[in-house]
C-alpha cells in the first residue's frame, strides 16, 4: 500500500514539476496559479533544491530509500531544467558597452508614485545617458520637475504623459504614466487613442508616442495590470494589447509589463516575445534578474519590467539597477544599436 502511494506521489510530483518548469507546453502560462509560480524562477530553483536535500535525508531511512531516490531524481531534473533556462536568459550582467554615436539607451522604472524623489530619477537618467525614459506611476508634475533638473545640467528632454480619470482629484499615481524623450530623437506626440483611452491597457495607462515627422521608432510606455486572481482576465487582455502594439515596423516597448517572458509564449510572432518585439534583458544576460519586488534578492524576484524592440534594433547590453531608490521595482536600462 505504501509502495503504491509512493509511486503515485512521485508521478504527481513529476507532473507538477513539468508544469512549473515549462507551463507554456501545457498552455498554462497565463493561468492561475501557474502564472504566479513561473514568475520567479529563482525561487522555483531554490524550491527544487530544498526538495532534493530533503530527499537525500530520507535516503538514510532504509524503508524509504526507493521513494526518496525517485523524489530526488525528479527534484534534480526540475532544478537542472530551471537552471538551464536561467543560464540561457542570464543571471546578471552589471555593465553596459560604451555608447556610440548611433546607440540609444532606453530606461524604464516604475517609481511607485512619489516613492523615488525626482532628483534621484534625474540623476539616474544622467548617469545612464538615457534617451528614452518610461516612468509608470509617475505624475506629470514629477516628470516636469525631472526635465527642469536635466535641462539645468545641459541634458534636455521632452515630457509626455497619459492619465486615466484626470477629473478625479488626488487619484492614485498608478493612473499616470510619464515618458521623457531626448530632442535628439526628434519631436514626438502621444496619439489620441492613448490619451482618451479608446485604445489602451485597461486599468492602468500605457502611452503610445509617434514621431511627428514620421521618422523614428514608435515608442510605447507600457503599464499592464498585475495578475491578481480577480484581475487575470484583464491582465491577459493587457498583454494582448501590448503585443498588438508591435506589428512589423520600428517599435520600442518599455515599462512595467507585470509579466515575464514565460507569460508571453503565445504572443510572439516570427521569433518575437510580444508581437515582433524581442526582449532585450534576456538577450543580454539579465533575463533572470528580478525587477520586482525590491524586498527580495534580485535572483529571487520576478523580471516583469522590460524593454522590447522590433528587429530594427540590435540589443548590445542591459543593466538592472542595484538600488530601487524607495520603489518596489528596480529600474532597467538597455543599449540598442541600429540593426542595419
Amino acid at each position: 500500500m505504501f509502495r503504491l502511494l509512493g509511486i503515485l506521489f512521485t508521478l504527481l510530483l513529476a507532473i507538477a514539476t513539468a508544469i512549473v518548469v515549462w507551463p507554456q507546453f501545457f498552455r498554462l502560462e497565463q493561468t492561475y496559479p501557474f502564472a504566479q509560480l513561473v514568475s520567479a524562477r529563482g525561487l522555483v530553483l531554490g524550491g527544487f533544491l530544498v526538495v532534493a536535500v530533503l530527499a537525500l535525508l530520507l535516503l538514510l531511512a532504509r524503508p524509504l530509500r526507493g521513494f526518496a531516490a525517485s523524489v530526488l531524481i525528479v527534484a534534480l531534473i526540475g532544478a537542472g531544467a530551471t537552471g538551464i533556462i536561467g543560464a540561457t536568459r542570464g543571471f546578471g550582467s552589471s555593465s553596459l558597452p560604451e555608447k556610440t554615436d548611433s546607440s540609444i539607451r532606453v530606461m524604464t522604472w516604475n517609481t511607485a508614485g512619489e516613492a523615488v524623489p525626482a532628483a534621484e530619477i534625474a540623476q539616474q537618467i544622467l548617469d545612464q545617458g538615457a534617451d528614452i525614459v518610461s516612468l509608470p506611476e509617475t505624475a506629470q508634475t514629477v516628470g516636469e520637475s525631472i526635465a527642469i533638473m536635466l535641462r539645468e545640467q545641459g541634458y534636455p528632454m521632452w515630457v509626455h504623459h497619459v492619465q486615466f480619470n484626470p477629473d478625479v482629484p488626488d487619484g492614485p499615481q498608478s493612473w499616470q504614466t510619464t515618458v521623457l524623450v531626448s530632442p535628439e530623437l526628434g519631436d514626438y506626440s502621444v496619439i489620441q487613442s492613448s490619451e482618451d483611452g479608446t485604445s489602451n491597457t485597461g486599468s492602468v495607462p500605457s502611452a503610445v508616442l509617434m514621431p511627428v515627422d514620421g521618422e523614428g521608432p514608435t515608442i510605447v510606455a507600457v503599464h499592464a495590470v498585475a495578475p491578481r486572481l480577480e484581475e487575470m482576465e484583464d491582465w491577459r487582455s493587457d498583454l494582448q494589447w501590448i503585443a498588438d502594439q508591435c506589428p512589423q515596423g520600428d517599435v520600442i516597448l518599455a515599462g512595467d509589463f507585470n509579466a515575464t517572458v514565460d507569460h508571453m509564449a503565445s504572443l510572439g510572432v516570427d521569433g518575437g516575445d510580444m508581437g515582433y518585439c524581442r526582449d532585450v534583458a534576456s538577450r543580454t544576460g539579465n533575463g533572470l534578474v528580478g525587477t520586482w519586488p525590491n524586498s527580495l534578492p534580485a535572483l529571487a524576484g520576478a523580471p516583469i519590467d522590460h524593454v522590447m524592440v522590433s528587429p530594427n534594433w540590435r540589443p548590445s547590453g542591459s543593466l538592472v539597477f542595484a538600488d530601487a531608490g524607495g520603489s518596489d521595482h528596480r529600474g532597467l536600462v538597455v543599449q540598442l544599436e541600429p540593426a542595419g
